[in-house]
């Protein structure tokens, strides 16, 4: 995106000196990033985006209102000559402090089963990355940045043949080098989504890309499931449990309270082997569809039909993982939960698709 720049009089004496005017576009999104971030955290993320120097930094007064913090920002960038890429770094900065506001799916590449590993080359792929996806797509906007956590961050935002790229509507890709695996947030447009993937694969020498059944606001909790930093088996290091008090227990028959404890004993293992006794990765839904055929022995019944019977049912909490382990423990359900509960993190999947096997189906239909 060219910038936009006006020339200025010098008195007749020298030629018009060039003064950088900044695109209203990126002055706009500057301003509004800034508005997002915290009061709190403005001065340490504009320090980490490290466009502004430290004396301008030391300027700012962000205690004023937002909007005057927000101008006076822009200001600073304008006199930098930013551009719409030094904005998508600090677009990059936020999100990456930010990340649980958007939901992020996984994806896993695939190699040939006789190819090897490919040593990475940070260079080398961003030059392919960027190389494949615009010799097809002119108006676009692609940035990068390298993060603490090994993870390259790419920002894409795109445009049409004949539309400049909306910089509101960005897809966010995170991307772990030495593993196949690939996270995406708002991707939304199909035709996009394929571009994306071939340059993605061209980029990062893969031959197939494909979805899995993950998806959660938490992008570390993905990244423990995946990167196999979550184990069930967990060497137990809860705190021990108050002892109750022996005034409370005096009239309770001891059988009773012999019983229970056993029945507790009982719960406590069964959830260990479920869930482990550390913390759980944090996701906030699983989502299961049901697809059978019902049968019935009376030739005429409702429910001898070709049509297969279909339902969904979602489960949601600010935190399922840890919500379903305490069920057993509450009395809520009884223990040990059904395995399609707790096997999520096992099968790195939070959707799941329950149909009848190919066989029992068709022999269904033929029974009709």
């Amino acid at each position: 995106m060219a910038p936009k720049r006006r020339l200025r009089s010098s008195g007749g004496q020298n030629p018009p000196s060039k003064v950088f005017i900044m695109d209203e576009t990126v002055a706009e999104y500057i301003r509004r990033t800034v508005l997002r971030i915290p009061r709190s955290e403005t001065s340490k993320m504009l320090a980490t985006w490290g466009f502004l120097s430290e004396t301008q930094l030391q300027s700012l007064n962000v205690h004023r209102i937002k909007e005057k913090v927000s101008e006076a920002v822009v200001e600073l960038c304008e006199k930098n000559h930013a551009t719409i890429k030094d904005a998508a770094q600090l677009d990059i900065i936020y999100n990456y402090t930010y990340q649980d506001k958007k939901i992020w799916t996984v994806y896993q590449m695939t190699r040939e089963g006789n190819e090897d590993s490919v040593i990475f080359n940070w260079t080398n792929f961003k030059r392919q990355f960027k190389y494949t996806l615009l010799s097809v797509l002119k108006n676009a906007t692609i940035s990068f940045k390298e993060c603490e956590d090994n993870a390259v961050w790419i920002r894409i935002a795109w445009g049409t043949q004949y539309t400049r790229p909306n910089q509101y509507k960005p897809t966010y890709v995170v991307y772990h080098s030495q593993t196949p695996y690939v996270f995406i947030a708002n991707s939304k447009f199909r035709s996009n989504v394929s571009l994306l993937f071939q340059a993605l694969l061209a980029a990062a020498s893969y031959k197939n890309i494909h979805e899995m059944d993950l998806r959660s606001r938490c992008l570390d909790s993905l990244k423990v499931i995946l990167f196999k930093g979550y184990c069930q088996n967990f060497q137990t290091y809860l705190p021990r449990p108050i002892q109750e008090k022996n005034s409370v227990l005096e009239n309770v028959d001891p059988r009773i309270i012999l019983e229970d404890k056993h029945e507790k004993d009982r719960i406590q293992r069964v959830n260990r082997e479920a869930f482990g006794d550390g913390p759980q990765p944090k996701l906030e839904f699983a989502q299961y569809k049901l697809e059978t055929v019902f049968k019935s022995e009376e030739e005429n019944s409702i429910l001898n039909t070709n049509e297969p019977f279909r339902c969904m049912i979602k489960f949601s909490s600010p935190h399922l993982l840890e919500a379903l382990r305490s069920l057993g423990p509450s009395g809520i359900a009884d223990a040990p939960l059904s395995p399609l509960l707790t096997c999520i993190t096992q099968k790195a999947r939070n959707y799941f698709k329950i149909r009848e096997r190919k066989d029992v189906f068709s022999q269904s239909c033929a029974d009709q």
